[in-house]
């Protein structure tokens, strides 16, 4: 069977987020039972202006392993993803993706699936602070593993969060609604969702209701950070893979310095919890926060969901790649 290449056209429309969860769960799962992942991998220089980040995973018992590269310019708004999926037992190639439209829903999977196992199971009031398209994965997913009722959103400007609200007021059953400051955002609410590119921390910790669960993801770097020392310090603390937490987890990294947290307030990762060998929450009053950098597990699992779904509809350009004996030919 020859690889082939499935742009965001072939791959639009194919799976929605309960489907992204499901497979993302299941990807998360094997990594708990010892499934190989590595952190993200960043170069970059000045001269020339670009940087080239790259992740990896493996799925034994899916059968399939893979990753993502994605690219930019220093300064530059755009980026982008390619995804490639082998077969992981003959390491033959099986796919190219394009991976712009797969980004947010395999990410926003991540983060319901933690809500799942770390938020309280009566959670229906979610805070978001951001409104990109970070945020509205993450919403839409959150949306299919709990009841959601009310939904606020902040982002500085006012007619993006305003944007976000009406639009997700007419796509969700809850009630959705922008608010001024994201104070107003996290009080009260039963999941808090960070999604934005800030340096410094977008709510007070202080203000967090015992029983919250908070996903961060929209920073993962050593020098910024999402969330407070508080909000740290209060928490069950889970990363996505533990391996990148002394790497780009800044928020963790900032309270470690001042001394507010020590290493071991790392309880487990995601993987750990799904598959049974870590408890997540264990009482409604602990405050959890899941630490999302973006790992290749969901990148591979939720490529691997699509690529299924575009053979059973014999969607994509087949492709001809040469495997490395066939270029030795002729020396």
């Amino acid at each position: 069977m020859q690889p082939v290449f499935l742009s965001s056209d072939d791959l639009e429309g194919l799976a929605g987020p309960a489907a992204f969860v499901d497979a993302v769960r299941e990807g998360y799962r094997q990594r708990g039972n010892g499934a190989p992942a590595k952190p993200r991998t960043t170069l970059g220089s000045a001269d020339p202006p670009g940087m080239l980040t790259g992740y990896t995973a493996i799925l034994p018992e899916t059968g399939v392993m893979g990753g993502y590269t994605y690219s930019a310019g220093f300064g530059e708004a755009d980026a982008w993803f390619v995804t490639p999926l082998f077969d992981a037992e003959t390491g033959a190639p099986l796919a190219i993706l394009d991976g712009a439209w797969m980004n947010p829903f395999k990410t926003g999977a991540t983060g319901a699936l933690a809500v799942d196992e770390l938020a309280r199971d009566d959670a229906e009031i979610v805070g978001v602070i951001g409104s990109g398209a970070q945020a509205r994965g993450q919403l839409r997913a959150i949306d299919t593993v709990r009841d959601v009722t009310e939904v606020r959103v902040f982002s500085p400007t006012e007619a993006h969060r305003v944007a976000f609200a009406e639009e997700f007021d007419e796509r969700l059953e809850a009630a959705v609604s922008a608010v001024a400051d994201s104070a107003d955002a996290v009080e009260g609410a039963d999941v808090v969702v960070t999604a934005t590119n800030a340096s410094d921390p977008v709510f007070d910790g202080e203000r967090l209701a015992p029983g919250t669960h908070v996903t961060a993801m929209g920073q993962y770097h050593p020098e910024k950070r999402e969330l407070d020392h508080e909000t740290i310090a209060r928490s069950r603390y889970v990363p996505d893979l533990e391996e990148r937490v002394s790497q780009d987890a800044g928020s963790f990294l900032h309270a470690q310095e001042a001394g507010v947290v020590e290493e071991s307030h790392v309880h487990a990762e995601l993987g750990a919890i799904v598959a049974g060998r870590a408890d997540g929450r264990t009482n409604d009053e602990q405050i959890t926060v899941f630490d999302s950098g973006g790992t290749g597990i969901e990148t591979v699992a939720g490529a691997n969901l699509l690529y299924e779904r575009a053979r059973e509809q014999t969607l994509g350009t087949e492709i001809e790649l040469s495997a490395a004996s066939e270029s030795l030919t002729g020396r």
